[in-house]
């Protein structure tokens, strides 16, 4: 079964593809049955036609007692005289760049010119804002004639949303006491940008640093304050379903007001994960209260809301991190406005592909319609849930749950959301042989119209001991769910066959053979070991994590390593540390930067120019390869990874050391030429060898609950604890539980010190439909 072909057809990529028609069976299989989907994954058009009109839906839409999936639109049937009419748009999408004045002046000329090549980029319709801010927030009128005119609000109150549209005028209220005429038009603040261009290239252009402070203090930043600012402002310019992006832009934490990160004296430090941890980071819950009450305004009004952190510090993206997430906002850290990766991913997203409007979507829903044996249980990722509860919803719930219909403020091509599912078959009735599952994506498209994207799928039950389970096993859709449970409740799971007390006997099939090999991997992320990370990094990498598809979610897991020799073409290579030699080039993917290696012979004969003589030209074409290679790479990937090159034993070369299989120690028997990791973590292979021990050992019974959930009896082994050279153990805790049934089956649950979760199957492929539909509104 090639489960990439499959993606390419439906936009899903299911750990299973079978699923037990029981809930104990399910149980027992611990990884929960689950669906990777990526709502408007790229398909053929022949695969994917645009129709001018809605499907019919069962019983009216779910609200006439029917399901409420959608029919097929291509079957014959009488539409409702409704179905094909179309109404006016609600207008073009907006853009509020919120920039941090108190950036230093040449890191603010490089913001400043970017944000001026983006707006002139920008078409006519577009409307855009300007908001600034250091101690203070302006926000710049950019409907005001012959000077430039600002409205400054005090960054230390957390104003009411209704107040700041009052103070700026765009709502309806009385202008008793306050600095502006009754005459202020609404649109003064936000203008298409065919009106204001002029105007905003002259607000940002004048656009002064203000980055001093007293010795000993940091500069005064009121970001939360400018947030809920320009939040304010589109609620009260904008109707709730058109759209719209708050693009800001910082060198540093919040100092002032509300979302306070850090206070201004130096002597203060800001959070670390051990702060948080232990409970000394008296900032952080207050700041994430306010920023939650932030995200549902942004929801409600399908705004976007996108951080651009440019800073060797940290600047609070971790408190941020929630209203960027379930807002399908990005997030991009780098060391500066002037570097090359943060103009790269700002002209991305403002990228028009030769169309005349922003390749942006707004405002989407994803509904989901199950047959009746088959429960929702929730969802992770880039979304919001609507609570809006019918027959197909769990009791059990699983991060964004309790419902069928979830929420995106914007969604692209790579969006990716883990929906999870429970069977439940307590009717006494035999189930069909086959299951159905539909999502209906309904968006706003980047050329105003709204659109509704219909996926159905089916799949087969399966006994609990039939192969067809095993055999539909997609390990790496598993490693990616699995990754995005880690962050969420840390289980893993897997199975296999084996002698007991005899761990030479113990085989994974083909389906497994890579799954322990991926969770070793993550063991050592920066998703679980956040050692040497910043709060503010980690929330930057779970996030990403969480909108990633499979594909991206491996090489974060499992970064690639190819080889590059005179021996041939490029090959790829273990992730392990004897894949460096002093001959050979290396290209190392991890998704968030990509490593060109050079090996000590290489480097010495480049430093010698060699390169550059004709009689060598098979070395320059080796050293142009991995760069084209790793240009490649950067082109098609966003946010754009940092690009670092360095030599062996060099500086640089931790980025790579870093990610590799410690199979070579400073405690191990070195060979000549050998590079050696000093570090006290296991290697991949004592891993495995471990988990074989404690899996050949685990015996006994799979209890259930009186739900029908299973309770695994703790045998008190330790999966991920394992034992490192220096006689430590990881803290990392973990169960085996088995089931003796013939030849013995075991299920390996993992269980880290964050939590408890679970993960999912799915059934053999039957039929699939998909159709998108477009309309206006």
């Amino acid at each position: 079964m090639d489960f990439a072909e499959l993606e390419a057809v439906e936009g899903l990529r299911w750990p299973w593809h079978a699923w037990p028609p029981t809930a104990s069976a399910a149980a027992s299989l611990v990884v929960p049955t689950s669906v990777l989907c990526t709502p408007l994954h790229p398909a053929a058009p022949d695969l994917l036609p645009l129709l001018p009109y809605a499907p019919l839906r069962c019983g009216g839409g779910g609200g006439g007692g029917g399901c409420g999936a959608a029919l097929n639109p291509f079957s014959r049937y009488a539409l409702p005289p409704d179905s094909a009419e179309a109404g006016g748009g609600p207008g073009p999408p907006s853009v509020v760049f919120v920039v941090d004045a108190a950036t230093s002046g040449p890191e603010l000329a490089a913001l400043k010119a970017e944000v001026l090549r983006v707006v002139q980029g920008l078409p006519e319709g577009v409307r855009v804002a300007l908001v600034s801010f250091a101690a203070s927030v302006w926000v710049h009128d950019l409907g005001f004639e012959g000077c430039t005119r600002v409205v400054v609000m005090n960054g230390e109150r957390e104003l009411e949303s209704e107040k700041i549209q009052e103070f700026l005028g765009v709502r309806d209220a009385r202008y008793n006491k306050l600095a502006m005429p009754r005459s202020t038009k609404v649109q003064r603040f936000l203008l298409p940008v065919s009106e204001c261009e002029f105007n905003i290239t002259s607000a940002i252009e004048d656009l002064r640093s203000m980055s001093a402070c007293p010795r000993g203090h940091r500069p005064l930043r009121a970001t939360g304050a400018a947030i809920s600012t320009a939040v304010a402002l589109l609620e009260g310019c904008c109707s709730p379903n058109a759209g719209g992006r708050i693009m800001v832009f910082t060198s540093g934490p919040t100092t002032v007001g509300p979302g306070l990160v850090v206070e201004t004296d130096l002597g203060k430090a800001i959070r670390s994960h051990r702060d948080i941890f232990n409970g000394n980071a008296p900032l952080i819950d207050k700041a994430r209260e306010f920023y939650k009450k932030v995200a549902n305004r942004l929801t409600a009004h399908a705004l976007v809301l996108d951080l651009f952190a440019c800073s060797l510090d940290q600047v609070g993206a971790a408190e941020l991190r929630y209203p960027i997430e379930v807002s399908g906002g990005l997030m991009v850290h780098t060391e500066s406005f002037e570097s090359e990766q943060f103009k790269a991913c700002l002209r991305h997203i403002f990228n028009r592909e030769g169309v005349g409007y922003l390749n942006m979507n707004f405002n989407a829903t994803i509904e989901i319609v199950t047959s009746r044996e088959v429960k929702i249980c929730g969802a992770l990722g880039p979304c919001i849930s609507l609570h809006r509860k019918n027959s197909s919803v769990s009791d059990k719930e699983i991060g964004e749950g309790g419902t069928n219909y979830w929420k995106m403020s914007t969604v692209d091509s790579k969006t990716c959301i883990v929906f999870f599912f429970r069977v439940d078959c307590s009717h006494n009735t035999e189930p069909p042989t086959v299951f159905f599952i539909q999502f209906m994506t309904r968006y706003r498209h980047g050329d105003g119209s709204y659109r509704l994207r219909v996926t159905t799928v089916a799949r087969r039950w399966a006994g609990p001991r039939s192969p067809e389970i095993a055999a539909g096993f997609d390990q790496e859709a598993a490693a990616a769910v699995m990754a995005r449970l880690a962050v969420h409740r840390a289980e893993t799971y897997h199975f296999g066959n084996y002698v007991p007390e005899d761990p030479s006997t113990f085989r994974l099939s083909t389906n497994f053979s890579l799954y322990p090999q991926f969770m070793y991997y993550l063991r050592r992320s920066q998703f679980i070991d956040v050692f040497n990370s910043s709060p503010d990094e980690t929330a930057f990498f779970r996030l990403m994590l969480n909108r990633e598809g499979v594909v991206g979610s491996l090489i974060m897991i499992q970064p690639t390593l190819f080889q590059y020799s005179f021996d041939g073409p490029p090959i790829p290579v273990l992730l392990d540390v004897s894949s460096i030699s002093p001959d050979v080039i290396l290209l190392f993917d991890s998704y968030f930067y990509i490593v060109i290696h050079y090996g000590s012979k290489i480097a010495q004969w480049r430093k010698l120019g060699y390169h550059k003589d004709p009689n060598h030209e098979n070395l320059r074409k080796l050293l142009e390869a991995p760069e084209v290679d790793a240009e490649a790479l950067l082109v098609d990937r966003f946010p754009v990874p940092k690009l670092i090159k360095c030599d062996q034993h060099g500086s640089q070369a931790r980025f790579l050391l870093a990610r590799l299989n410690p199979s070579v120690t400073q405690k191990t028997q070195l060979s000549d030429g050998s590079e050696v990791i000093f570090t006290d973590d296991v290697s991949l292979q004592v891993f495995i060898e471990h988990l074989q021990e404690l899996a050949v050992q685990a015996t006994g019974s799979t209890p259930l609950e009186a739900d029908g959930s299973i309770n695994p009896p703790p045998l008190s082994l330790s999966l991920l604890s394992v034992p490192t050279d220096s006689g430590s153990v990881l803290h990392k805790t973990g169960t085996i539980n088995a089931a003796t049934t013939g030849v013995t089956t075991i299920n390996v649950a993992a269980r880290m010190h964050i939590g408890s979760g679970s993960i999912i199957p799915e059934a053999g492929i039957v039929v699939v439909a998909a159709s998108e539909v477009v309309g206006r509104r």
